[in-house]
């Protein structure tokens, strides 16, 4: 059985917050998601702080960013934790959730990120995450509608104009 056979949507997956507590992304059920694999020290960091400003920009309107902190690439995800939260928190004013560390390529990756990245599980994407902060935009019916590169910045022309074409 195939991921895509056993979930149908990204809701259909759970995730550990910080704090270690397990959540069902149905929690985030009819809302447009942008999903980042982020990285306290890589230099595309502050796009926490351009993701921070997309969801007070679209939050009202059924917009979520969800951070899925990942240590794949670089090695630079050295924190753990409630020290991911912090920083986020006290560096880069994020309030969006952020999850756990998780991994999000190869064979251990999160099943999240494995339906995420590959079409013959989500139907539409065949992306896996190349570096930190590939962003994948998520329609209210919870399934893949595109992905962006990490060098797209997230209140580019293109990621502002996706999302408000899924609101």
């Amino acid at each position: 059985m195939t991921i895509a056979q056993q979930y149908k949507t990204v809701y259909d997956f759970t995730a550990s917050k910080t704090d270690g507590s397990l959540v069902s992304l149905n929690d985030y059920a009819g809302q447009v998601l942008l999903i980042v694999n982020t990285a306290s020290e890589c230099g595309f960091a502050p796009q926490l702080r351009e993701l921070q400003k997309l969801y007070n920009q679209f939050k009202d309107k059924g917009f979520t960013v969800l951070a899925f902190p990942s240590n794949d690439f670089g090695k630079q995800e050295p924190l753990s934790g409630e020290e991911i939260q912090h920083m986020c928190q006290s560096k880069f004013q994020v309030t969006f959730p952020v999850f756990d560390k998780i991994r999000v390529k190869g064979e251990m990756a999160h099943p999240l990120y494995k339906y995420l990245s590959y079409k013959e599980e989500n139907g539409r994407v065949n992306m896996s995450p190349k570096w930190n902060f590939h962003k994948y935009l998520v329609g209210r019916n919870g399934r893949v509608i595109d992905y962006f590169l990490s060098l797209t910045r997230p209140t580019s022309s293109a990621v502002v104009k996706a999302i408000e074409k899924a609101l």
